[in-house]
Order: structure tokens, then sequence, then C-alpha cells
């Protein structure tokens, strides 16, 4: 039974976040100095003790959301003797890939704290606020989906930013743009169509000021071919050749998230297994979308034990 790690990506940031962890686990409380070390800032105790807005912010949401994979990630190799080499794949959403690319040794912890934040910033920056927009598609097929983006394209720049599951699209671009392809997805039927909470739009050609941040703090980072091939959002395919990481990491702030493709090139490669290191976001998005395929959230100290004696039992 073929296993992938996954990692998730922005919003499954919560006051409290990794607490139960820091708490059980002196490798995740280390993952957390450390990555407060680095960035010379508490976002530990933001993480513990908001305030919620301010940990969502994307500048410091990113980062948190990392940490606390990672810290699942050390947590289960220190106190059960799983390490990321049980997988097949890795694989992360969005910011997430980050994540996978840590836990595989690709990054460095350190380094992956400090490129997430800035890629927060420029990604924050890169649109004034309410000039942006991103959308669910609910229920849509994805022919659906292109034919809204295509409508709303007459009114400015949108497209889709996410593929995350059948029946789970999110758009991203120009306010106009997005709320013109709204009007157009509910005119193709789909069930249900939603403008989101978020900050920016992100995952959308906006996203070129970010793109090229990214590409200047990426250029001298260190990156090593990761121990477990990745799953990259722009390929929905192994990536583990550390230029093309390179590349696609900064391809990917304008790019789609491709996250569907993703699941059933691994799902096709044998993984029956997924463990989402830190939430429970895309294990629940997985139900839906590969029904015999088996979800692990590895969210605390029970579930971290009982998926270590899962795989040896």
């Amino acid at each position: 039974m073929a296993l992938a790690f996954i990692f998730p990506g922005q919003g499954s940031q919560a006051v409290g976040m990794g607490q139960a962890l820091r708490d059980a686990f002196p490798a995740a409380r280390a993952v957390f100095e450390a990555v407060d070390e680095a960035l010379g800032q508490n976002l530990s105790g933001l993480m513990a003790e908001g305030p919620m807005e301010t940990l969502t912010l994307t500048e410091n949401a990113q980062p948190a959301i990392m940490a606390v994979s990672v810290a699942a990630m050390r947590a289960l190799k220190a106190e059960f003797g799983v390490d990321v080499s049980a997988a097949r794949f890795v694989a992360g959403h969005s910011l997430g890939e980050y994540s996978a690319l840590c836990a595989a040794g690709a990054l460095s912890l350190e380094d992956a704290a400090r490129l997430l934040k800035l890629r927060g910033q420029a990604m924050q920056k890169a649109v004034p606020v309410g000039e942006g927009a991103m959308a669910a598609l609910l229920g849509a097929e994805h022919a659906q989906a292109e034919a809204a983006v295509a409508a709303g394209a007459a009114a400015g720049v949108v497209t889709i930013a996410n593929d995350n599951a059948p029946g789970q699209i999110v758009i991203s671009g120009a306010k106009a743009a997005v709320e013109a392809a709204l009007e157009a997805a509910k005119a193709e039927g789909v069930r249900k169509a939603m403008l989101l909470p978020v900050s920016a739009p992100f995952h959308c050609p906006l996203m070129q000021p970010a793109a090229d941040a990214m590409a200047e703090a990426l250029k001298d980072a260190r990156i090593a071919a990761p121990s477990v091939p990745v799953v990259t959002n722009v390929s929905a395919g192994p990536v583990s050749d550390p230029e093309t990481i390179r590349a696609q990491l900064v391809e990917q702030v304008t790019g789609r998230v491709r996250w569907r493709e993703s699941v059933d090139v691994m799902h096709g490669q044998g993984v029956t297994r997924f463990a989402e290191a830190g939430a429970k976001v895309l294990v629940t998005m997985l139900r839906r979308h590969i029904a015999e395929a088996e979800g692990a959230a590895l969210t605390g100290p029970a579930e971290l034990e009982a998926f270590a004696a899962s795989l040896k039992g």
C-alpha cells in the first residue's frame, strides 16, 4: 500500500495551531523555535495566542502553516521512527509545496520559513487591496469553469487558480472580471458560485510582481535533490531536479495549483494512502475525490501514534 505525504496550503491556520505537537514532542518544539529565530519574530507566540487577524495575514500564515507541517513530520520520525522515506511521493498545496520540499530535505527549515515570509509579503503587495478577488465554483465541471473564465475575461484578467478536486474549482483575477465570471458560472448552471474572503488574487497573472520577487529570492537559495520525488503544483508530476524545482517555485506564484491532477497522478502510480502533515483540509477533499483512498490527518500526538502503528500493523 503505497503512501504519499501531503501538505496543506493557506486557510488551515488557527489560533492554537501546532500547540499539542509542541507540548508533547521536543522535535516539534525545536521546529517552532528555529522558525522564530530564522524570522526574528515570535511567530510561535502569535500561533499560540493570536490575534487571529494578525495570524491570518499572508506573511504570517504561510510560514506558520509550514512550521506545523514540518513539526508533525519531525515528531513522527523522532518519536515513532517513521521518516518521509516511507512515502513514494510528497506534494503540497500552494505554500505547502515549500513544506513538502523541506520535509524531503530539498530546502532547509530556515530557508523555507524566510522564503515563505517573503512570498507572503510579495503576494500581498502585488495587487492593491480591493482590486483583486477570488471565487469558488462548487459543483462545477471543468468545462463550465473554463467557459465562465472566458466570459469574465472581457472585463479583465481572470483565470482558474486552483483545480482542487472534482467539483471544486477556484478562480482568481481582477475583481470586475471575477464578478463577471461568477455571473457566467451561474448562467452555466454551476451549483454554487461565491466570492472568497481573501486579501489578494493568488495564482493568477496579476501576481507577476510577486513572482519576480520570488525569482530574485530563489536565485541564490540552496535547493538539494529531494529524498522523495515532489509532485509539483505546476507540473502535476514528480520532480527531483533542483533547478526544475527552483523554476517551478517561481512559476507557481502566477500558475494554477493543479491539485486534482496531482492526486490523480499519485493514485495512478499506486498511492492509496495519503497522510496530511499538520491539518485535515486535503484529506477531507480526498474523500470526495478518490473514494477508495485512505486519508490520515497528522494533527496531534494521538493521530501521529495511531498512524505510525497502522504502518507497522
